[in-house]
């Protein structure tokens, strides 16, 4: 008999997606999928984005080889990023570990096995990086932009709507170059399109993953006017400060005539009430003190709906590394803190104007009789959730219409209306 597999999937949505298709192949050839405490073999799917990733998967690793030692699993494989990026230390120093596996090729066929909630996937439509920030290693783990055929998302897309999945969620390292490296002319906002004529059984589609440079006036007009996509931008800055941006090799600036104030100022311009998401690097090799309260005061100014922050990671491999001026990491800590306390504020402020309105909130989860969803203007895992109180006997994936009564720092609490 073929042995019962489990896996541990780590790291970012994308990953996700990696796992699901490992899944889907090996259920496909006959295998059982189990959770993983009820697996023979253990397969970990890692992420060596940052430092903090990696430390992850390391002691994720170590945790299931000690439970090989015990006898409890046969095989232990190591997937993804980490085994990408270190093989050859890993297979020395982790004997035990019975394979080292690297990147995942995007999955053309249909064979998901589905480890999401059954009313939400995530479908990656591209994969690598079209863009070569200094800070970043993912052209040197997932090498250059690879989109995903046309007809393959459509098939995808076809297959999710014949599920009735409440929300959609299109991913890659940066969407807005999907179809750069096809020169077929299909853009993500003519691609998007094509999707939402698939994607009848489907009620939210949202977005994740945008890069200022390519944000066009096509795409905002079709977040803008169809209903379907979620009124969410996800739109990473990594930082305000000219000299910083340029070192990161973002190719944009500031300027308000054309630069990441502008595309904010658009983007809010085009899609009023449009919940705004970003992510911040602090910690730039060289990022003095004046360049750091410059990013604290937009940040500030800019009043994000949603804001994600890190500390710089020096990622052996990239240009960054051997930049000059390594900030140490207790300040790095210190800069990372007063980011999160400043957005706190912002949040609190921002919650606050949503009391007495109603809101259509997706229920993600039932726990003896509470009920806790999201709404449009919050992505699975990464943002706040709606505390859902309702008389009725509610499911995963039902919608409900929220009169918004009390606010938290990042969340809301709602009664159905």
């Amino acid at each position: 008999m073929k042995p019962r597999i489990g896996i541990l999937s780590l790291g970012c949505p994308r990953n996700l997606v990696d796992s699901e298709d490992i899944l889907g192949r090996l259920f496909r050839k006959g295998y059982e999928i189990v959770d993983i405490d009820k697996a023979q073999v253990a397969l970990v799917n890692t992420c060596a984005f940052i430092e903090e990733a990696k430390q992850e998967s390391i002691e994720a690793i170590l945790e299931l080889i000690d439970l090989k030692k015990k006898g409890k699993l046969k095989k232990v494989i190591v997937y993804g990023c980490l085994s990408q990026r270190y093989k050859s230390i890993l297979s020395k120093e982790l004997s035990e570990v019975d394979a080292f596996v690297g990147r995942i090729s995007l999955n053309y066929g249909l064979s998901r096995f589905a480890i999401t909630p059954k009313h939400y996937a995530y479908l990656k439509i591209c994969e690598g990086c079209v863009n070569l920030c200094s800070f970043c290693v993912i052209p040197k783990i997932k090498g250059r932009l690879n989109s995903l055929s046309f007809d393959s998302i459509i098939s995808k897309v076809g297959q999710f709507s014949k599920e009735r999945i409440s929300e959609l969620n299109i991913v890659g390292q940066d969407i807005t170059g999907y179809g750069i490296d096809l020169k077929n002319g299909i853009n993500l906002a003519k691609l998007l399109g094509k999707i939402i004529k698939k994607a009848k059984g489907i009620d939210w589609i949202r977005l994740l993953y945008l890069n200022p440079i390519r944000l066009g006036e096509d795409l905002l007009e079709l977040i803008r006017e169809e209903g379907k996509i979620c009124k969410y931008i996800d739109l990473p800055i990594q930082h305000i400060n000219n000299r910083i941006l340029k070192l990161m090799n973002r190719n944009v600036s500031r300027d308000p005539r054309g630069g990441i104030v502008k595309v904010i100022d658009k983007v809010r311009k085009n899609i009023p009430g449009v919940a705004l998401r970003t992510s911040v690097i602090t910690g730039f090799p060289g990022e003095t003190d004046k360049e750091f309260l410059e990013l604290l005061e937009f940040i500030k100014e800019a009043k994000f709906e949603r804001l994600g922050a890190f500390k710089y990671s020096r990622e052996e491999g990239t240009k960054a590394y051997d930049f000059k001026g390594q900030i140490p990491e207790a300040v790095k800590s210190d800069r990372f803190s007063q980011i999160m306390s400043l957005q706190q504020e912002i949040s609190t402020g921002i919650n606050s104007k949503f009391i007495g309105k109603t809101l259509k909130v997706l229920v993600d989860e039932c726990k003896n009789g509470d009920y806790v969803g999201r709404s449009e203007f919050d992505a699975p895992e990464v943002d706040g959730l709606v505390y859902i109180k309702s008389k009725r006997r509610l499911k995963p994936g039902d919608f409900v219409n929220l009169k918004i009564t009390d606010t938290l720092e990042y969340d809301l609490v709602g009664e159905e209306r």
